[in-house]
Formats: structure tokens, sequence, C-alpha cells
């Protein structure tokens, strides 16, 4: 194979990788008092890694935890704003990761997350071609970029959001302000319109 061949295939191979990644980011709202699980199921060894943001909703916090196919909690955050947790499994069958908005009295959250990394160990007799090792190590590395990037365009709005809100209270609270002004100056006018007037019938 030459090696402008190889380089395309290469880079086909990149492009595939990066759209199969892409298929797994989603957004889930989580209601007030309540959670969303999801399940991955892995054989002994294969390795995941899941990163969340939480982009709407209260305090933008939710809490998180990770179970093996036993039940048993391996990885867990409490109000956790972003997250990221990678894991390898220990015993095969279906791990089950949560978000749990329970503590929330009435806030939906919204949640966008990924799970990337997702390696599955090849058996020690099966012969891994480089390149194909080489495709994995970089679709992990594009699989990193893709989700910070999420966060800086997630963070990028939470800002925005809060500018606006705090340049509309600022605004109200000046509206206000000038409204009580007009209304102290008017209640002083009148209160000495009337002190004179008392001051001349005496």
């Amino acid at each position: 194979m030459s090696t402008r061949t190889r380089s395309l295939c290469l880079l086909v191979c990149l492009l595939l990788a990066c759209l199969l990644h892409c298929a797994t980011a989603a957004t889930v709202v989580v209601p007030a008092h309540a959670k969303e699980c999801f399940f991955e199921e892995l054989k002994q060894g294969d390795r995941m890694t899941i990163t969340f943001q939480v982009g709407e909703g209260g305090n933008l916090d939710i809490d998180f935890w990770v179970s093996d196919p036993i039940d048993h909690v391996i990885q867990s955050g409490v109000r956790e704003s972003t997250g990221t947790h990678s894991l390898q499994a220990e015993i095969p069958g279906r791990y089950t990761y949560c978000f749990s908005n329970q503590m929330s009295a009435m806030t939906d959250k919204s949640v966008s997350f990924n799970i990337y990394g997702l390696k599955h160990v090849e058996d020690a007799s099966e012969h891994i071609d480089p390149l194909k090792r080489e495709i994995r190590e970089l679709a992990d590395s594009m699989s990193s970029v893709k989700d910070e990037q999420e966060y800086i365009v997630i963070r990028e709005r939470q800002h925005r959001d809060t500018a606006e809100s705090t340049n509309s209270r600022v605004v109200w609270w000046s509206l206000l302000q000038t409204v009580l002004l007009i209304a102290v100056c008017l209640w002083q006018v009148f209160y000495l319109k009337r002190f004179f007037e008392v001051k001349r019938v005496v």
C-alpha cells in the first residue's frame, strides 16, 4: 500500500470514527425529584469514559453515579456542574450510569453527556494492526477535544444568560430607583408646600 493510499485510508477511518463518536452525544432533561439512567454492556477489561455538563436549571448541579452489574456503586459525584468519570469493567455485564435531580424541589435540569473512549479489550491472540491502534488513539484525542469544545459552548451560553439576566435586573433596579426618587421629590414638594401654608395661616 502506497503512502498516499495509506494516508487517505487513515483520514477516511478517522472521519468515520468521529461520526460514530458524535452519535454517542446526547442531552437529557432530568425533572425535579427524578433521575435518568442509561446502560452500557461491557466485557471484563473494557474501558469507558463519561463526561457531562449541566446546561440549564437551578444551580446547574446534578448528582451522578455509576454502578456495576451487581448494583455496586463504583463511582459517584454530588452536586456536580461538570464531570469526567473513567472506568474499567472488572466484571462483564450491564453497567448503569445515572443523573439524579432528586435533591431539587421544583427545577428541571438539562444535562449534556458523552460516552467516549469506549475500548473493547482485544483477544491476546488477535493481532492488532498498528494503523487501527493509531486510529483509535487519534479518535480518543478527537473525542477529548470535542468534549472540551462542547463544554466551552455550554459555559459561554451560561455566561451570556447570566449577563443578560444581570443586565435586566440592573435596568429594572434603575427604573425602580428613578420612580422612588421622583416619588420622594414630589412628597417633599408637597410637604414643604403644606408646611408654608400652615405657617401663613398661623
